[in-house]
């Protein structure tokens, strides 16, 4: 088909996402991606591994994702949160009924079951290895001319492109953003106790050391890691040998989960923060990372770009259902109003977080344990980081309460 319901620009986790959740509720979406499925698929792109809340996966049993990851997320029961390895320590649990916290997944599988689903959807085309060479958001709708000659068309054009997005900058949309000058280097290790479905969060001066429960494998028990280190010392960290790792990070988590090993492929990421405070404009929405991008610290970034997907979708679905162009500014209006709020209050505090933990110098020990003692004494507070980690929190949309829209 060269026309559809939806043009989305980017077929990633949460484009791909979008198109099959679209397709769900009966719409049709035209997916455009300039990726190498054999490219991005490998076990080596990419190493990272994601923390999926109970609220997105809701969503994916809704949309008929939810059996592709079947058996291949580790559940997450608890989360422990320590100032360096200090006696004390803040835990988040589930209530006794509401089942894990959320689950982890490579990244890799994630991306293997979404893009399956999309590829599977009647009313998805997915068109990778291609780019639109020039999009036109007119009075009467989206014409896109791609790298394969193909005009294509639709009312309304989705931005999915990530967080250096070329629509959102042509668009005029501008982003807050600011590097926290400090890198992510993230690997997968092996250890010799169980983790015990806890996910641990260890505050040292430096930065944030998570260590994020994986399924075991054929080598035993597993773990994700996200070290963060000074912006300086991530190229002079990546070139150390895996054995002086290993030593390096059996230090950072005194040595509880027993002898480390074997390592993964290393990767590393800068860190930083930006925020759209507009997420619309003519027959235009973001979704994702072309909207925000946060600090990994609450462990909420891919999650909150799932929410951005359930939320649209309802939108889009309501407004089909009433017979109005999808691309109606009163739509666009309601997921400017519904997403902006929660974004941002997700975004600030995040960002919050990230100072008040991760505060270099002499006095970040006294202010970490302060924010500690601060979340664990005021319920409210500890509530609000609970329903985050669900995904819960504020006006939540039917599909990730796993209704029909």
């Amino acid at each position: 088909m060269d026309s559809a319901d939806v043009l989305i620009l980017g077929g990633g986790l949460v484009g791909s996402a979008l198109a099959t959740a679209l397709d769900a509720h009966g719409l049709t979406a035209i997916v455009v991606d300039p990726a190498d499925p054999a490219t991005i698929l490998a076990a080596g792109y990419d190493g990272r591994a994601s923390a999926i809340a109970s609220a997105p996966m809701r969503m994916f049993e809704a949309i008929g994702v939810a059996s592709r990851l079947a058996g291949k997320g580790c559940p997450i029961e608890g989360i422990r949160v320590s100032d360096g390895l200090a006696p004390g320590k803040l835990d988040f649990n589930p209530d006794p009924d509401g089942g894990a916290l959320g689950h982890m997944f490579e990244n890799r599988t994630l991306r293997t079951a979404l893009f399956a689903a999309a590829q599977a959807a009647p009313g998805v085309d997915l068109r990778m290895q291609t780019r639109a060479l020039s999009v036109e958001r007119g009075e009467f709708g989206v014409t896109a001319t791609l790298d394969s000659g193909v005009v294509v068309r639709a009312p309304l054009l989705i931005a999915a492109e990530g967080r250096n997005s070329p629509t959102r900058d042509a668009a005029g949309l501008k982003t807050a953003r600011w590097s926290y000058d400090h890198a992510a280097m993230v690997a997968t290790l092996g250890h010799e106790r169980s983790h015990e479905n806890i996910a641990f969060e260890i505050f040292y001066p430096e930065g944030p050391f998570a260590i994020l429960p994986l399924l075991d494998d054929a080598h035993g028990h597993r773990s994700a890691v996200v070290w963060t280190v000074d912006a300086r010392d991530a190229a002079g960290m990546n070139k150390i040998s895996d054995r002086a790792y290993l030593a390096e990070a059996e230090k950072r988590m005194g040595g509880f989960l027993g002898r480390l090993g074997p390592l993964s492929m290393r990767f590393s990421h800068p860190l930083g923060f930006h925020h759209a405070a507009w997420i619309t404009s003519n027959r235009l929405a973001l979704v994702g990372d072309a909207a925000h991008g946060i600090h990994p610290i609450a462990g909420q970034g891919v999650n909150v770009g799932f929410r951005d997907v359930a939320t649209l979708v309802e939108v889009l679905v309501e407004g089909k259902r009433l017979g109005m162009d999808l691309g109606d500014p009163q739509l666009l209006a309601r997921y400017q109003r519904w997403r902006g709020l929660d974004t941002f209050m997700v975004a600030a505090a995040t960002d919050g977080l990230t100072r008040l933990f991760g505060i270099p110098g002499k006095t970040a020990s006294a202010v970490r344990r302060f924010g500690l003692s601060a979340v664990d004494k005021l319920p409210p507070l500890k509530d609000w980081f609970m329903a985050e980690a669900r995904g819960e929190s504020g006006d939540v949309p039917r599909l990730l309460q796993g209704l029909t829209v």
